[in-house]
């Protein structure tokens, strides 16, 4: 076909679905689903994961953290009794890291007090109150360690402090801001779960993972001075950071020759406590999102074979009914092929304009969901748009086929005779 038959071909398509704008409408309703699908899933999945990689970095490409068990456990019945049987770790082994280990820069022992760990908290100040933050005792070095810790007015703790278990506390900016408004904060006295605490400083404004806690809620005290208030919390988690991203990996191997070592590990035997770098949680979501992209298109891909047996349908309904056009075409000379690509351009046609109402339904929905729920962030991908319009034309062409062949292969005279 020559470029002109092409563009009057596509002229009777686009003809035929104005003049059949319902059934039209309807027919390349699967498509649109399945599409918009994909876009707005596609849009989320890629904004949660630009949200998920911008927060890991905030903790700092060249930290890493040291548990008894792997972050997030969240059965501990479930565990293996050896596992379940682990030792704790100790401030001491932050110290013998930073004594033993050249490749780390710093290692700081963290203790932590929340209503989902050991239990829930409350700072006042006056009549003002905050509930439920979350109380963590660290060393002077944890300021050095996480790069989220960042004092916006005053200080951080000293080894004085925290050698002789000062009741001196960092407040989170949202903290710092119910408690006391338009008031400078420093030097004045709050009390942490009842105990008097002279406020050092004030961090700058941080929130967590989705808008949830993050160092806006945290309540900082001297790690010796937590534990001389709760002794009976003893799950330390030990964070640690080297100078330089490309020592991380020697760093965790020195880590883990020194803890070791001094937790009398058989050499046959595993660690008997976890390392852990931001990087694996990055990895960790990525594989759980990954799922649910593969979810995602499985069920859209549903949606697109229904969409394709829909237009199959009625492109079969739409040679029926123009069974005496097509004689007339075949009757002045329409070749086979002509006939063909007009059904076939007639289905493509009607899936390309459901892939486009597909992808605007589906940025639009994305958008929405960005705007209604801040914390969910939305980034719509110009490759998963362009995927999006190119299953729609693939959609119309492979259901397209049988219409169209049963079109070409009709006897003219049978169908100038069709009543």
């Amino acid at each position: 076909m020559t470029r002109a038959e092409w563009k009057e071909s596509l002229g009777i398509a686009l003809a035929t679905m104005r003049s059949q704008k319902l059934r039209s409408f309807l027919t390349m309703l699967g498509v649109v689903i399945g599409v918009a699908s994909v876009i707005s899933v596609a849009a989320i999945i890629g904004g949660l994961n630009k949200h998920i990689s911008d927060k890991v970095n905030e903790i700092g490409s060249q930290s890493f953290f040291i548990t008894r068990f792997r972050l997030f456990t969240m059965d501990f019945e479930r565990l293996d009794e050896e596992i379940r049987q682990r030792k704790y770790l100790k401030p001491e082994d932050a110290v013998a890291i930073r004594e033993q280990c050249p490749s780390v820069f710093k290692a700081s022992p963290v203790l932590t007090r929340a209503i989902f760990i050991n239990g829930s908290n409350e700072v006042r100040y006056k009549d003002h109150r905050v509930e439920e933050p979350i109380l963590r005792g660290g060393e002077p070095e944890l300021v050095d360690v996480l790069p989220i810790y960042q004092v916006r007015d005053g200080r951080f703790l000293t080894h004085d402090e925290n050698s002789h278990a000062a009741q001196v506390t960092l407040l989170g900016n949202a903290i710092a801001a119910n408690l006391f408004g338009a008031e400078d904060p420093l030097g004045k006295e709050v009390r942490v779960n009842g105990l008097p605490f002279t406020v050092i400083g004030v961090f700058e404004p941080h929130q967590g993972l989705f808008g949830g806690p993050g160092v806006d809620d945290f309540v900082i005290i001297p790690y010796r001075t937590f534990a001389k208030m709760y002794p009976e919390i003893e799950e330390v988690i030990i964070c640690v950071s080297t100078s330089d991203p490309a020592l991380l990996p020697r760093a965790q191997e020195e880590v883990a020759e020194a803890l070791r070592r001094r937790r009398n590990v058989p050499a046959h035997k595993k660690n008997d406590f976890e390392i852990t770098s931001p990087d694996m949680l990055t990895d960790l979501w990525e594989n759980l999102t990954s799922a649910i992209v593969m979810l995602t298109l499985i069920i859209a891909s549903i949606g697109l074979l229904v969409g394709g047996i829909g237009v199959m349908n009625i492109m079969l309904v739409s040679v029926t009914e123009r069974t005496s056009e097509i004689g007339v075409r075949k009757a002045v000379g329409a070749r086979k092929k002509d006939i063909g690509a007009q059904f076939i351009l007639e289905s493509v046609a009607i899936t390309s304009v459901g892939g486009i109402l597909g992808v605007v339904s589906g940025v639009a929905f994305s958008v929405s969901v960005a705007a209604v729920f801040p914390n969910l962030p939305a980034h719509v991908s110009i490759v998963w748009t362009l995927v999006g319009l190119l299953l729609s034309v693939a959609v119309g062409l492979f259901f397209g086929i049988y219409p169209a062949v049963k079109a070409a292969g009709m006897d003219p005279v049978r169908c100038l005779r069709y009543e």
